[in-house]
C-alpha cells in the first residue's frame, strides 16, 4: 500500500531485533530478524522530516491513513485465509440452531426446543457456533440467560442452571446438554462461514480487551510470545494424539488466533502502535495541519517504552507459568 502511495519504503521486515539475512538490490530491503514478535514496514519519513519527494510526510492524509490501517486489515485477511483452509477440511458445518438434547437436558427443561436458533447468551450475540461456544465458555454455568429465536418470535430464559464438569482443578466447567444442526456444505457456505468465524474471531477478541480493562480477565489470562509458542506447542501435540494433520491443523488455528489478535491489537489508539498513529492523522485530517512531529515523537517513545515494559512483565509471567503453574499474583 505505501508503494501503491507513491512512498518510499526503504525496509520490509519480519520479526524484529537482529538481523539473520537481507535481500533486494533496489530501494527496499527485505529482512528476516531474529524475534517473531512482529514486523514493520520503514518508510522514508515516517518518524523525521525528510526532503525526499517520497516521503510519508509528504503524502496526502488519506493516502497516510490507508498505508496505516493496512497493516491490521493484512493480519485479519490473512486471519480468513487460514480460517478458510480449515473450514474447508471439516466435515461438517456448524449452525447454532438446537438439532437434539441429551437426557434430561436442563436447557429443554428451561423451555428451548429443536429447531430453535441461538441469538444471545448473557447478552453477547449469537452469530455463529464460535460465537456459542464463546459466550457459552465465558458464562456463569449456574446461572445463564439465553435468547432464543422460534418462528421469527424471540424466547429469553432467564437463569438457566446449565450441566457442569469438574476440572483437574476443581473448578466447575459448563457441559453442553444439546447438538446443533449441520449446515449444507458447498463451496459458497465454506467462503461465508469463513467469514464469519473471521469475524466471530474479532468480536472474541474486541471482547477479551474489554474484559481486561473491566476486569473480567486478569494479567495471567494474558499470553505473550513464551506463552504463545508453550499454546502452540500444547495444540500441536493434542493434534499429534489423532494424526499429523490435525496438529498441523491445531497449529494453524493458533496461528489464525494470533494473527487476527495483532491485526486488532495495532489498531488500538494507543501510542507507537498504528491506532496511535491514525489518531495523530485524523486530527491533522480535522485541524488541516500536523501536529507538531517534535511532540508526536516524544509521544509514541513513552508509548513504546511502556509497550516494551508490559511485554517484559508479561513474559516473565510466561516463563513464571511455565516454571511453577502459577502466574504473577499466584
Amino acid at each position: 500500500m505505501a508503494k501503491l502511495a507513491g512512498i518510499r519504503v526503504n525496509e520490509f521486515s519480519i520479526g524484529m531485533g537482529p538481523k539473520l539475512l537481507q535481500f533486494g538490490k533496489k530501494e527496499t530491503k527485505y529482512s528476516l530478524r531474529l524475534l517473531p514478535i512482529g514486523g514493520y514496514c520503514a518508510m522514508e519519513g515516517e518518524d523525521a522530516e525528510s526532503n525526499d519527494e517520497r516521503a510519508f510526510n509528504t503524502r496526502p492524509v488519506w493516502k497516510r491513513i490507508l498505508v496505516v490501517v493496512m497493516g491490521a486489515v493484512m493480519n485479519i485477511l490473512l486471519g480468513f485465509v487460514m480460517m478458510f483452509i480449515l473450514t474447508a477440511q471439516t466435515e461438517y458445518l456448524a449452525s447454532t440452531t438446537i438439532a437434539w438434547f441429551s437426557e434430561s437436558s436442563p436447557l429443554q427443561a428451561a423451555g428451548a426446543e429443536i429447531g430453535d436458533r441461538f441469538v444471545k447468551v448473557d447478552g453477547y450475540a449469537v452469530d455463529t457456533d464460535r460465537d456459542l461456544l464463546f459466550a457459552l465458555s465465558t458464562a456463569d454455568p449456574s446461572s445463564v440467560d439465553i435468547e432464543l429465536e422460534r418462528n421469527g418470535d424471540r424466547i429469553l430464559l432467564k437463569d438457566v442452571a446449565m450441566l457442569t464438569q469438574e476440572t483437574e482443578d476443581g473448578q466447575k466447567m459448563l457441559q453442553l446438554d444439546f447438538k446443533v444442526a449441520a449446515l449444507d456444505k458447498n463451496f459458497g457456505t465454506i467462503f461465508v462461514k469463513s467469514a464469519q468465524d473471521t469475524v466471530s474471531t474479532v468480536r472474541l477478541v474486541w471482547y477479551s480487551l474489554a474484559g481486561l480493562v473491566t476486569g473480567q480477565f486478569g494479567l495471567n489470562d494474558v499470553a505473550g510470545p513464551v506463552g504463545a509458542a508453550s499454546a502452540i506447542g500444547q495444540a500441536a501435540s493434542a493434534g499429534l494424539e489423532s494424526s499429523f494433520g490435525d496438529a498441523v491443523n491445531n497449529i494453524l488455528y493458533m496461528m489464525m488466533i494470533i494473527t487476527v489478535n495483532l491485526g486488532i491489537v495495532n489498531l488500538l489508539p494507543l501510542p507507537a502502535l498504528d491506532g496511535g498513529r491514525l489518531v495523530f492523522l485524523i486530527l491533522e485530517g480535522i485541524r488541516r495541519k500536523p501536529v507538531n512531529p517534535k511532540y508526536e515523537g516524544w509521544i509514541h517513545a513513552a508509548g513504546f517504552a511502556i509497550l516494551i515494559a508490559f511485554m517484559v512483565l508479561i513474559t516473565f509471567g510466561d516463563i513464571l507459568r511455565l516454571a511453577t503453574g502459577k502466574g504473577i499474583g499466584g
